[in-house]
C-alpha cells in the first residue's frame, strides 16, 4: 500500500521496488498499474491483507523475546504527520532517503515498512531491552 505525503492511498501489489530507481509500480484492482515516485511517498507498506482489520491497534511496544530484534535498532518514528511508529530497523543507517522497518507488533497487517525520511520529522533510536 503506497501512502503519498498528500495523504493519498494506493491500494496494490508491486514487485518492482528498487531503492536505487526513483519509481516503482503498483497493480491495483481498480486503476490498473500505478506509476509511484518514491520521493512522493510518505511510506510504502508491505501488508497481509489490503484491506487490514481497521480494528486492531498495533503495540507500540517490541517484546523483549521478540527475535526479529535480535541485531536490529530499535526506532521510535514521528511522521511529519503526527503519526508515531514504534519499529525494528535491521539496517538502519540515519543517512539515506529511504529505510526499511519492521513494524514493534509481530502480530500487524503490516510485515514491513519503507519509510521516506522526507515524511519523517524524528527518528529516536530506543535502548535494547
Amino acid at each position: 500500500m503506497a501512502h503519498f505525503l498528500n495523504g493519498r492511498l494506493v491500494k496494490g501489489s508491486s514487485t518492482s521496488i528498487a531503492l536505487d530507481r526513483p519509481i516503482c509500480h503498483v497493480m491495483t484492482r481498480d486503476q490498473g498499474v500505478v506509476v509511484v515516485t518514491l520521493s512522493d511517498l510518505k511510506a510504502l507498506f508491505f501488508v497481509k491483507d489490503l484491506e487490514g482489520n481497521r480494528a486492531y491497534r498495533d503495540q507500540q511496544v517490541i517484546g523483549s523475546t521478540d527475535r526479529r530484534a535480535t541485531g536490529a535498532k530499535r526506532l521510535q518514528i514521528t511522521f511529519r504527520d503526527g503519526e508515531q511508529l514504534v519499529a525494528l530497523a535491521p539496517t538502519y543507517e540515519g543517512t539515506r532517503q529511504f529505510f526499511y522497518v519492521l513494524p514493534a507488533d509481530p502480530n500487524s497487517n503490516n510485515l514491513r515498512i519503507l519509510v521516506n525520511r522526507k515524511a519523517v520529522a524524528s527518528v529516536v533510536i530506543l535502548p535494547a531491552a
